[in-house]
């Protein structure tokens, strides 16, 4: 039905009488009756609003944690779906909705922005920031974005070309608009803003793309910057931003400011109002190398760390730093979570953090100390963390020092990525998603910093999937995935559920007894939150990346979760991410309950043309320059070797492979309304002809393989 003015009109006004209705909690009788009416009071007692999802990790401390527990182990399945609101784009989606008093609130693939009626599913309203499409090319692993944060009428987006935005919660009208970044540089912002005190919170991505770390708070009815921290130090012959800068320049060596230097805060945060400090997660260097970056070594301060601030005024209290020293991707932004708990026989009031270099940490939220590290699953760059010092004890073959490519686990897909986790305080568990995946990491012969690719500092051919087919068979299924259940008091695993593949969703449990999560093979689950027992299953179709909510509307208990296959692992990893029957990657939001009587349409599954290729007649200098090229420009979208994983066009199967229409899209930018950008700054057309004859090579060397093994290039599309 087409939406007209009046009905969203009534829709508004149905919605504000049921909020009006249905708040509880302190002070809830002289709360206005206006759409997203949070405030400070509301966020602090969220768990007396056990229907209202109001923050992305539903309270401060990140727990993502339902008391709600309607929706039980003893009648899960019954749950069905309730209703479903298809998406306008076909790219990852990993945001946490919002539901408040009776109102879902997300975003979606390019920072877009959706309201709907959480009981029904009927659109209220839309928003599109129009990013600009060739800043995608900026965005190291998808056009995502993670979610809004809701303060005093208002919801806030970050969009993925660095605006932070202020919408009304009731119409999705712009009330202000501020740009965060210098947009001469590469940032990004992929990650939920948060709101404490009356201020905005938010940070970037593009470590990999040459800039330097920080976060900002804004003011939430004016949008003026009231303070921002940078993450590292910037050019010492300048005066240094506050005085914990100029210790971190002290661990830093060379010219780093020039490089970026990278520490970017793209995703976690959380807040405990008690002590009044806002904890945040810092991101990798810019370039990975540390050799580059920092040619003479050092911890590289604040990198890969978790760092307390006064949320008033962006002043550091403690940090402690995960990754000294950090060369692999091994990134600190991965949700953190404030609990109490039991730890060594006393009642601690701790951080939980599994960051994507594989050690789960415990550490006391009051000062930083470290109390606990322990790795939760298999990794080799370390052998355990020094309770006296704090710091990982590495491995020979850690910093990728030798000649040969070092294959080092994790790799940069990291054992848990920025999936959330949840924590259970009826059965102490955290639960989360881990991968089990590794890496080729070498330094390469000669580095230079690119402007329109990202500059990782290693060598990217080295690090490309073999083509030997038994190596690369045991390559690709020793990756893999798996939901576990980890106990912090004790750092031990308690269960594990496996998954199909790596990159599945991130996790809700409930009051009652439940765990949920979506996986990358498309199906939404519930497991029994003590022992792991998979109670219930939907099939959704796609991919699920992102986290689901609970939630109630007129006292009826609902599950949400946005899916849509997609972010870094379904591009870069190329056949890796690859699925055995790809379907068409349909982003949805789905809404279940008990009883729920809708239905999705039949699944469509995807049949891949067939492979086609014109004769591969360059020569083995023009392939191997070519790929490179290729590695290095293309291969973060298309897929490593020019293999896609699913969500963009593999290259393989191009129509311009035949013709000079190859040139008029990678240096004429003929589809930068797509996303793909001119590359004519970079490259010239030897180098377009190189990459394309790589492509060429590797689209016969695919034929040949299938050929060869007896299987089907593909067959035509009807």
């Amino acid at each position: 039905m087409r939406m007209t003015k009046q009905n969203t009109f009534g829709i508004i006004l149905a919605l504000l009488a049921s909020a009006a209705c249905s708040r509880s909690g302190p002070g809830a009788e002289n709360q206005p009756a206006r759409p997203a009416a949070v405030d400070a009071a509301r966020l602090l007692h969220a768990d007396s609003e056990a229907g209202n999802w109001m923050t992305t990790g539903r309270t401060y401390g990140e727990q993502r944690f339902s008391p709600l527990a309607d929706v039980n182990a003893q009648n899960v399945g019954q749950l069905a779906l309730a209703w479903s609101y298809d998406l306008d784009t076909r790219r990852g989606q990993e945001a946490t909705p919002l539901v408040i008093d009776g109102v879902m609130y997300f975003t979606t693939a390019w920072s877009k922005v959706v309201a709907l009626d959480a009981a029904t599913g009927a659109r209220v309203w839309t928003y599109d920031p129009k990013v600009p499409p060739e800043w995608a090319v900026n965005a190291c692993c998808d056009v995502v974005n993670r979610g809004l944060a809701a303060w005093n009428g208002k919801v806030f987006l970050g969009t993925l070309d660095g605006r932070l935005i202020a919408l009304d919660a009731a119409s999705g009208k712009p009330v202000w608009s501020t740009l965060t970044i210098d947009p001469a540089f590469r940032y990004t912002i992929t990650g939920a803003p948060r709101v404490v005190k009356g201020k905005v919170l938010i940070g970037n991505g593009g470590a990999e793309m040459s800039v330097r770390g920080y976060i900002s708070a804004y003011d939430a009815e004016t949008g003026k910057l009231a303070w921002r921290f940078y993450t590292i130090p910037g050019d010492p012959s300048k005066p240094f931003e506050n005085p914990a800068l100029e210790k971190a320049a002290k661990t830093w060596t060379g010219e780093w400011w020039k490089l970026g230097g990278g520490g970017t805060v793209w995703d976690s945060m959380a807040y405990d109002a008690d002590l009044d400090l806002l904890y945040v997660g810092t991101g990798n260097g810019g370039p990975w190398n540390e050799r580059i970056r920092s040619p003479r070594g050092g911890d590289n301060l604040y990198l890969a760390s978790i760092v307390a601030l006064r949320p008033d005024t962006g002043e550091m209290v403690w940090y402690y730093q995960e990754t000294p020293g950090e060369m692999w991707d091994y990134t600190s932004t991965q949700h953190i979570i404030v609990a109490d708990i039991t730890f060594d026989g006393k009642p601690r009031k701790v951080l939980l953090h599994a960051p994507k270099n594989g050690f789960f940490y415990v550490i006391d939220r009051t000062n930083g100390e470290l109390l606990s590290a322990k790795p939760y699953t298999f990794i080799n760059w370390a052998t355990g963390v020094d309770m006296k010092t704090g710091r990982p004890v590495e491995t020979g073959i850690a910093r990728y020092p030798g000649p040969k490519p070092a294959p080092v686990v994790p790799g940069p897909l990291g054992a848990h990525s920025w999936q959330p986790m949840s924590f259970d305080p009826q059965t102490g568990f955290v639960y989360f998603s881990v991968h089990d995946a590794g890496f080729l990491y070498k330094s390469p012969e000669h580095f230079q910093k690119n402007a329109l690719s990202p500059n990782y500092g290693i060598d990217v051919v080295a690090a490309e999937l073999p083509q030997d087919p038994n190596i690369k068979k045991a390559i690709i299924s020793s990756v893999k995935g798996r939901l576990v259940a980890w106990d912090p008091a004790t750092q031990t695993q308690v269960w594990e559920a496996p998954r199909t593949t790596a990159w599945n969703g991130g996790v809700l449990s409930t009051a009652g007894g439940l765990v949920f999560e979506g996986t990358g093979d498309g199906n939404f689950e519930a497991l029994r939150a003590a022992n792991g027992e998979k109670l219930w299953s939907y099939f959704v179709q796609a991919g699920v990346v992102a986290a689901p909510v609970a939630y109630t509307v007129k006292g009826e208990q609902y599950v949400a979760i946005l899916v849509g296959w997609g972010g870094v692992f379904p591009l870069a990893p190329g056949e890796i991410a690859l699925r055995p029957k790809p379907l068409a990657n349909i982003g949805r939001m789905l809404a279940f309950k008990i009883g729920g009587k809708a239905s999705l349409p039949p699944p469509v599954e995807i049949t891949p043309p067939v492979l086609n290729p014109p004769p591969a007649t360059a020569s083995p200098a023009a392939v191997a320059k070519g790929e490179r090229i290729f590695q290095t420009y293309c291969a973060g979208c298309h897929g490593d070797a020019a293999v896609s994983g699913g969500i963009l066009p593999d290259l393989r199967y191009s129509s311009s492979l035949s013709d000079d229409s190859w040139f008029n899209i990678v240096l004429g930018g003929s589809l930068v309304g797509n996303g793909m950008i001119s590359f004519a700054k970079e490259l010239s057309r030897d180098d377009a002809e190189a990459a394309r004859a790589f492509v060429i090579y590797r689209a016969n060397q695919s034929l040949a393989q299938s050929k060869s093994a007896g299987g089907s290039p593909g067959t035509k599309k009807h």
